[in-house]
């Protein structure tokens, strides 16, 4: 005798089972996914000679661009990056422009004084690159909050007002 009340206590633990296997991939999706990574532990040297590392920055909203000097797009959104600094500075904001390990020093140097970078300017010996998924592509830029979790990582040239509202939101939270 198969009653429709049969069938469906039949299959009920089944579905139910198939419920739960379904809620806890769902939720470990999102424990995977859904949460930032942490920044790796990186040290910069600036055109200066000076050293600052991720590990200072910590307690502070930074922005990390990778970029060259022969990257027609670094060099279309460069302006912009130094109107978001000069926007943000104020509250708070850092910013390491980190130059590939392949452009000359010389270059960076003089793009840097010569467009008058308001912000950090680095050279990457390949290391930086390497520590933040051996960077590849350039422009790549990384957000980066009081925690120093990856809010976010833009390859190519970011939607600006997109990295606006990021930015705001991450510098009204208190560390």
């Amino acid at each position: 005798m198969n009653s429709p009340q049969a069938a469906t206590r039949r299959f009920a633990p089944a579905h139910i089972a198939l419920l739960v296997a379904a809620i806890v991939i769902a939720a470990l999706a999102w424990f995977a996914f859904g949460t930032s990574k942490q920044v790796p532990s990186a040290t910069f040297t600036l055109l200066s000679g000076q050293k600052i590392s991720t590990d200072q920055l910590k307690g502070k909203v930074y922005v990390i661009n990778f970029w060259a000097t022969d990257c027609d797009t670094c060099i279309q959104e460069m302006p912009q990056m130094v109107h978001t600094y000069n926007e943000f500075k104020d509250q708070g904001l850092e910013f390491v422009a980190v130059a590939m390990s392949y452009n000359a020093p010389m270059y960076v140097a003089n793009y840097s004084q010569t467009r008058q970078l308001p912000f950090k300017v680095a050279l990457d010996d390949g290391s930086a690159a390497k520590q933040f998924g051996d960077i590849q592509l350039t422009p790549t830029t990384f957000v980066v909050d009081r925690d120093g979790h990856i809010l976010k990582r833009y390859v190519g040239e970011p939607q600006f007002s997109e990295l606006d509202d990021l930015l705001k939101k991450a510098l009204a939270k208190q560390a």
